[in-house]
């Protein structure tokens, strides 16, 4: 048991701008020190100097998501030699009387405390660097299939002319020339506007098309009428 090789573990339930934590004395079980560091260089630093005022001995850290807002500390305190473990996204309960993050961290000690073989956080370098990677796919893969929609909607109340012109394009087709559209050449102050506003969209869905993407043909069935996939 994790237990028996430890005098103290150090929970920490990490947050975007404080990590509230907990030294938790193995041995009987008590909480010897309750406090928050900031989520920054300066707080890893500090939360490193509480441990070994409140925890000389054997000790590691429970830090609860240490993928996500514990990454840097967790990171930090790897680069100093501490012991990690991964906790567990806690079960938050309902307690009267204020903020629980302090009860929390005591939870994330004795959580590990209670297992018999903690999780170690995952490896860092090419792993961080390719989950980073496809967070930044994902949110334009969601910012492109919003401004399809929203192109789609200003094809649907453009003026009669307009629409009927559009309409019957393909995605591609529809595409390349609503970027390459001149809306100062029209007199007619809704029909300029509404052109302004497709050509920015359809600017925008080209910026975050991939290459691959664009290079594909498309039916008839993927017009911008219809809802994108």
């Amino acid at each position: 048991m994790l237990a028996d090789q430890l005098d103290y573990v150090i929970g920490v339930d990490p947050h975007r701008d404080v990590h509230p934590l907990a030294v938790v004395e193995v041995r009987a079980g008590g909480v010897v020190f309750e406090g928050a560091v900031a989520a920054s260089g300066a707080g890893y630093g500090r939360a490193l100097e509480l441990a070994c005022r409140h925890a000389e001995g054997r000790r590691a850290f429970a830090v609860e998501g240490s993928g996500s807002f514990g990454a840097g500390l967790t990171r930090f305190l790897t680069a100093w030699g501490e012991d990690v473990f991964e906790v567990g996204r806690l079960r938050r309960e309902r307690r009267a009387g204020g903020k629980t993050d302090p009860l929390d961290a005591i939870r994330a000690a004795r959580v590990v405390l209670g297992q018999e073989r903690p999780a170690r956080p995952g490896a860092g370098g090419e792993r961080e660097a390719l989950r980073a990677l496809m967070a930044a796919r994902a949110g334009a893969v969601n910012a492109r299939r919003a401004a399809l929609c929203q192109l789609r909607d200003l094809i649907i109340t453009a003026p009669d002319q307009l629409r009927s012109q559009l309409r019957p394009l393909t995605r591609g087709r529809l595409l390349k020339r609503l970027v390459a559209v001149h809306p100062t050449r029209h007199r007619d102050v809704e029909l300029r506007g509404t052109l302004y506003a497709l050509r920015s969209l359809a600017r925008r869905i080209e910026q975050l098309t991939p290459k691959s993407a664009n290079s594909q043909p498309r039916s008839r069935a993927s017009t911008a009428h219809s809802h994108p996939n």
